[in-house]
């Protein structure tokens, strides 16, 4: 007759243990890779189809006149200019003297002096050398003297990005001397991931440009 130890058929806690974390490092490993490629397929797969066009000009407006049209684009056109020399005091020229400024973070500026001092911390700091990119949803126009203009919009350093991560919304007015500034700027970060998911679970969500 043959004796089996016990020790023969049940594991040391040991090296139990051992087994589990390594099942638990599997498991770990395949779920991160199933996520990561997850995300990589959501964030491929969440191009927008409205892109805008790159003229302000070539916008279709509703309401206001051609010339309506050129002064409000002329006003975003030294805007981005400004921005481009890294001028902060032609950069906030662009705005009315009680303007606001939204940034992508959240940051909320309070006046024409304020949102200038802040850019030439800026153009002077991380923003220095930057320039803007723009498309051109829609403009909009308002009892002839304000407009909103909604944009796709970026920073960037050396080549102009094919994709801008950002959606942007232009209040302006027309003052009494006659020049359209900008009265209220916000910024908003896109978040393609967040987005694709949204539209997945409902689709009703998705704006008609982009079904």
């Amino acid at each position: 007759m043959t004796v089996t130890s016990i020790d023969a058929v049940t594991a040391p806690p040991r090296s139990r243990g051992r087994t589990v974390l390594r099942a638990l490092g599997a498991t770990t490993l395949v779920l991160g890779v199933t996520a990561a490629g997850g995300y990589a397929w959501l964030s491929q797969t969440s191009d927008v189809r409205n892109s805008g066009v790159a003229e302000c000009t070539s916008i279709t407006p509703e309401g206001g006149s051609t010339a309506d049209l050129q002064g409000v684009c002329g006003t975003i056109d030294r805007m981005t200019s400004a921005w481009g020399r890294n001028d902060a005091d032609a950069y906030g020229a662009t705005f009315t003297e009680n303007a606001t400024y939204t940034t992508f973070l959240g940051t909320h500026y309070q006046g024409r002096a304020d949102l200038t001092a802040a850019h030439r911390a800026l153009f002077s700091g991380f923003l220095k050398g930057t320039k803007l990119a723009d498309s051109f949803l829609d403009a909009r126009f308002y009892g002839g003297n304000v407009a909103i203009v909604t944009t796709r919009g970026d920073r960037y350093d050396d080549e102009r990005p094919s994709e801008l991560s950002k959606t942007q919304t232009y209040t302006l007015v027309r003052e009494s001397d006659g020049q359209w500034r900008i009265a209220a700027f916000h910024n908003t970060q896109r978040q393609p991931v967040m987005e694709r998911i949204s539209f997945l679970f409902d689709s009703a969500t998705k704006p008609q440009a982009e079904r």
